[in-house]
């Protein structure tokens, strides 16, 4: 089974909630900005603990570093596929901004033969609640339900 894990930051300004999130990089996702946000996740290594996965990938997602701090377990969702995503949250300063992603090579142009590197996200920031139901990919609502759920504006 495929198991990923990803952080999901917040912050709270002014009893206004916002939730940072990052938009995927490559070819395919360049001009689209609608449902397609998500939180920091990737894959979790055979072996490797899923909540210090959660971590690993938020970092190379984002190029932010975690501060040590209370994280509030969000549980995980389980796709059709039958892959699971675990998620946690955690409250930010609000001033953390998208630094950089690691990244990955297709053949682009396709069959041109020719590999390019592309950043798995492009960039990432904090949107307030009303502005990013439009913005994100729908899997990650049921995070930001139990989040809200957790937490006191």
């Amino acid at each position: 089974m495929v198991i990923s894990a990803g952080l999901l930051m917040f912050h709270r300004d002014q009893k206004r909630l916002k939730l940072f999130l990052i938009h995927p990089g490559g070819p395919f996702w360049g001009k689209k900005e609608l449902g397609i946000w998500a939180i920091p996740k990737g894959q979790v290594n055979d072996g490797e603990d899923v909540f210090e996965a959660a971590k690993r990938e938020f970092f190379e997602e984002t190029g932010i570093q975690i501060p040590e701090t209370e994280f509030i377990d969000l549980g995980f969702i389980k796709l059709k596929s039958g892959k699971k995503i675990h998620a946690w949250a955690f409250e930010g300063t609000g001033s953390e901004q998208f630094i950089k992603s690691i990244g990955f090579e297709i053949e682009w142009p396709p069959k041109s033969g020719k590999l390019k590197k592309f950043p798995e996200n492009d960039k990432g920031g904090y949107f307030p609640l009303e502005e990013l139901k439009d913005k994100i990919h729908p899997l990650y609502l049921a995070f930001i339900d139990r989040l809200l759920e957790k937490i006191r504006l």
